[in-house]
């Protein structure tokens, strides 16, 4: 069958192309208030070339190669250099990019594109069947250190050149969400010269065959990006043709919240993706601006405990950390307003969401005492901690360093006390902490895992994830044949009711093993002054996208 043509299967909600306009009174329509009266429309002048775009961004990747990294920024930074092989359209269905079309085998196993012919990278090189395989090659190569992409193109086995421009990609065994992982921004098509001849390069010096290219990169400060002349294979979806109407793109890191906020006012900036929560009202009200918050797809903001050694092996122990969390008054807290509790381990926004599993994990601070007092913690030390057999209920958090701990840790930290739990946060150097991650020497981990596809509960879940020969992300240590079983058989089917059964089902065994707390939606908020024309916004990530976004005077 040719999958370029199947009728919509999503259920989903998908952010679409806005104007400046429309995205001002879809704002409104959603935050329940009137918009700001003045608001200037994007069809009051026509499109101009031209101008660079100055960009304040909260964090940096650290790398530039998509393939290398799992950062935040990437969904955003990535739009900018690469491309992909299929997109996701306005509707959140898979559609062509620099693959025509492709075909699936009966037994879901063999997947055969039919690429793009004219497609070059920034050197100059082609794309092509062989480079696409190359890609693959480099995703998975254990020097690439691949946190992301390599596991979710784990069930690719090998690909054959069939000719130039047709690839032929083999799999262990049916994987549905293999097209919708290639639609995302960690997986963008490098070039086939540079993985070959200088890979240790591309951290630095990425090259795509996108709309713009890297200039200038200088880690921790700025990523300076300049028109590609020739560009003319946007996705259909983006409505534009040629090459982007903006000469470059000027990324700064300011990570101070309040610097960030100001300098996007004041006019420093032109656009910021990250906006502080706590500056929202502020900037929604002012008419020179837009702003969004749209929630991402895939696992909330939880607190994911390690199941593999004490506390939280203990499931009682699971159970009355995570009913001794008030999350409402913890959403409240951190995100003024802007964020949307949760009490489940998949967004609402993502496909087949159980509704059914609301109000199953909730906040009961004498249920978490009773549990705690079964579990053997009924001795209590001088400063009121919980004891057993002389040994005090402690759990320590490794977070990143920072001038100020992590405010959601420390709220934690005050809710749980309340019950006898000591929640230490432990700062630590980010080297440091991701060698603590790996070897799972923590007891638990605050974190978030968007993906466009609902197997991010196979990613985050599944047994075979937990880190072994390759950086896995379970790192909760979930271990469950049970719901093994279910997410392999979600992930294997074709989109319909085999998927959603499977899918429901793993959602309420995770609420009967309690592999952490989730906490609040994780959102994506960015604003921008209204001179800023024709943004778009991702069908994979709810990101601004450039391409033919265009500055007035």
């Amino acid at each position: 069958m040719n999958v370029s043509v199947i009728p919509p299967a999503r259920n989903q909600r998908h952010p679409r192309r806005w104007t400046a306009s429309s995205v001002v009174a879809l704002t409104a329509l959603l935050s329940g208030c009137g918009g700001p009266a003045g608001s200037p429309s994007v069809a009051d002048g026509e499109p101009v070339a031209g101008g660079v775009l100055d960009v304040s961004i909260a964090a940096e990747p650290g790398c530039l190669d998509g393939h290398g990294i799992s950062a935040t920024q990437q969904q955003f930074l990535g739009r900018l250099i690469y491309d992909n092989v299929v997109t996701l359209d306005e509707n959140g269905d898979i559609a062509p990019y620099l693959a025509e079309s492709w075909d699936i085998s009966e037994d879901g196993r063999t997947y055969t594109f039919r690429l793009r012919q004219g497609v070059t990278f920034s050197d100059g090189s082609p794309w092509n069947a062989e480079v696409l395989r190359q890609n693959f090659e480099h995703m998975r190569d254990p020097a690439t250190k691949s946190p992301l992409a390599a596991a979710y193109i784990a069930p690719y086995v090998d690909g054959t050149v069939i000719d130039e421009y047709t690839f032929e990609a083999h799999l262990a065994h049916p994987y549905t969400p293999f097209l919708y992982t290639l639609a995302q921004s960690w997986l963008g098509m490098t070039s086939g010269k540079a993985i070959s001849e200088s890979p240790e390069t591309l951290c630095q010096k990425p090259v795509g065959t996108g709309p713009f290219t890297v200039a200038d990169y200088r880690p921790g400060q700025s990523i300076s990006y300049t028109k590609r002349d020739g560009y003319d294979w946007a996705p259909e979806w983006l409505d534009g043709d040629g090459e982007a109407l903006l000469d470059g793109v000027e990324v700064t890191l300011v990570s101070e919240p309040v610097i960030r906020h100001q300098s996007l006012v004041s006019g420093q900036y032109d656009l910021t993706e990250n906006l502080p929560p706590q500056n929202a009202a502020a900037v929604q009200a002012d008419p020179d601006f837009t702003y969004e918050n749209l929630p991402r797809t895939g696992s909330p903001y939880v607190l994911g405990f390690n199941l593999g050694r004490a506390p939280f092996d203990d499931l009682a122990v699971r159970q009355a950390f995570a009913a001794a969390v008030d999350t409402q008054a913890v959403t409240q807290s951190l995100g003024f307003g802007t964020y949307t509790p949760i009490d489940s381990f998949l967004s609402k926004e993502s496909k087949y969401y159980d509704p059914s599993v609301e109000g199953i994990l909730t906040y009961d601070p004498e249920r978490a005492a009773r549990l705690l007092d079964e579990a053997g913690w009924t001795g209590r030390d001088d400063e009121g901690f919980r004891t057993k057999d002389g040994k005090r209920l402690t759990v320590e958090v490794p977070t990143v360093e920072s001038s100020t701990p992590s405010p959601l840790l420390v709220q934690l930290q005050g809710e749980v006390r309340k019950v006898g739990f000591d929640l230490r946060i432990v700062q630590l150097p980010q080297a440091q902490l991701t060698e603590l991650r790996y070897a799972g020497d923590y007891d638990a981990l605050a974190g978030v895992w968007h993906t466009n596809t609902t197997d991010v509960l196979f990613i985050r879940y599944h047994s075979s994830e937990i880190t072994g020969e390759r950086i896995g992300q379970n790192s909760s240590y979930v271990n469950d044949p049970e719901l093994d079983a279910l997410l392999s058989t979600a992930r294997e089917a074709d989109d319909g009711p085999v998927a959603a059964e499977a899918y429901a089902k793993a959602q309420h065994r995770l609420l009967d093993l309690v592999p952490g707390v989730p906490l609040y939606e994780n959102p994506s908020q960015f604003a921008y002054a209204n001179t800023l024309h024709d943004v778009a916004v991702d069908t994979s990530h709810p990101v601004p996208v450039l391409t033919y976004a265009w500055k007035a005077e």
